[in-house]
């Protein structure tokens, strides 16, 4: 009773009031209308400004929030708004989080993950999908939460040149003329993209690829995320034994 008392007086008066202030990092959009407007988590103040500067204003919301979250798999909901990561993201997307959840309250109609093209950005949108699978299902099921899809790569020739998204699309245009003559760059970061390139690539609804997240997609993302992290060691040991040989280590 103690901690479900403690637990109601955090979200009451913390994540879900905040006195009518949205989080200071969190650059709004214009637009008030939740069907037409969306809202990009991006991780760190790097990729924050190059997609601050390259959004368009009038529906496009960013909130930077820097660094790895919480693992909420096995952590307390009043400890989880108490973060003032969580804190500044549910304040942001305005419905609320468990009983207080409220539908038409949500301000953004697309929550759009955005992480670097690597192991460390699908680390990063594992836990948000782990966050969100567990104590806001009702985004997933609404069709709210979208993973944008940038790419790995940009390749030039000449004043040409085309984005490759994974490795399988760089080896394939290696193949062609073009690429035999291509010099290839590859992204470390969303950082390392400048304004007009992230809209372009990553956040111009007319070329940009978004995969959108349902309740199987979060299940099994959770699911790996609690093999691969959690305190059972068991499972994690036969799945490194299992894949180890088809492991794709990214080191650089």
């Amino acid at each position: 009773m103690a901690a479900k008392a403690a637990r109601d007086t955090v979200i009451r008066k913390t994540a879900l009031e905040g006195g009518g202030v949205l989080p200071g990092k969190l650059a709004d959009c214009s637009k008030k209308d939740a069907d037409k407007t969306e809202l990009f988590i991006v991780e760190g103040d790097s990729a924050g400004g190059s997609a601050k500067q390259g959004r368009n204003r009038v529906f496009q919301a960013i909130l930077p929030i820097f660094g790895k979250i919480l693992n909420t798999e096995r952590a307390r909901l009043d400890k989880i708004v108490d973060s003032d990561k969580f804190k500044a993201l549910i304040i942001a997307i305005g419905a609320g989080i468990g009983e207080q959840y409220n539908p038409t309250k949500i301000r953004y109609g697309k929550i759009i993950l955005m992480a670097d093209a690597d192991v460390d950005g699908m680390h990063i949108v594992s836990l948000y999908l782990t966050f969100f699978y567990r104590h806001m299902p009702e985004l997933i099921t609404g069709g709210h939460i979208y993973v944008a899809v940038p790419p790995l790569y940009k390749a030039v020739w000449g004043k040409e040149k085309k984005y490759l998204f994974d490795d399988r699309d760089r080896e394939e245009f290696l193949k062609t003329p073009e690429g035999q003559k291509a010099i290839i760059q590859r992204f470390k970061g969303l950082g390392e993209m400048n304004a007009d390139e992230l809209w372009e690539t990553t956040m111009n609804p007319e070329t940009r690829r978004l995969k959108q997240i349902s309740v199987d997609d979060a299940a099994k993302a959770d699911e790996v995320f609690t093999m691969l992290m959690g305190e059972e060691v068991a499972p994690r040991k036969r799945f490194i034994q299992t894949h180890a040989r088809q492991a794709n280590l990214d080191i650089t």
